[in-house]
């Protein structure tokens, strides 16, 4: 399974429209994304206009592929494309990225499979990990 995380900005003048349109996502795009092999997806919204989207799926390179062929994804898209600022294109096509940096499961996993028995909390002294920075 392969976890996506991207980021888009959303003119920050619209973001009650932007809620709005996502408070009903047309049924035929939501059985669309499902279709893609998205799942566990969600969208979060700063008051700037920041928008960072999370969905889990099999295959990202598929499931791209299969909403950049679909008549309703691209319906969609040009539907939401005046609140989006800085984009050239489809957004679910242009979104940045975000590299995953952490994963709690994974780290617990790794952990028991290598170190069944390892303690739970490293000793810790009563140093500020932070002296020097500051």
């Amino acid at each position: 399974m392969t976890r996506v995380c991207f980021q888009l900005r959303i003119d920050p003048n619209r973001l009650d429209e932007y809620r709005h349109r996502h408070a009903a996502v047309w049924p035929e795009m939501l059985r669309e994304l499902e279709a893609s092999g998205r799942r566990n997806y969600s969208l979060f919204l700063r008051p700037d206009g920041l928008l960072i989207g999370y969905y889990e799926t099999d295959s990202a390179t598929a499931s791209d592929a299969h909403l950049a062929q679909s008549r309703v994804a691209a319906i969609w898209e040009e539907y939401m494309a005046d609140l989006f600022v800085g984009q050239h294109g489809r957004a679910d096509q242009t979104a940045i990225i975000l590299e995953e940096v952490f994963h709690l499961e994974d780290q617990l996993a790794e952990l028991d499979e290598h170190h069944p028995h390892a303690g739970t909390t490293p000793a810790l002294d009563d140093s500020d990990p932070n002296e020097g920075e500051r």
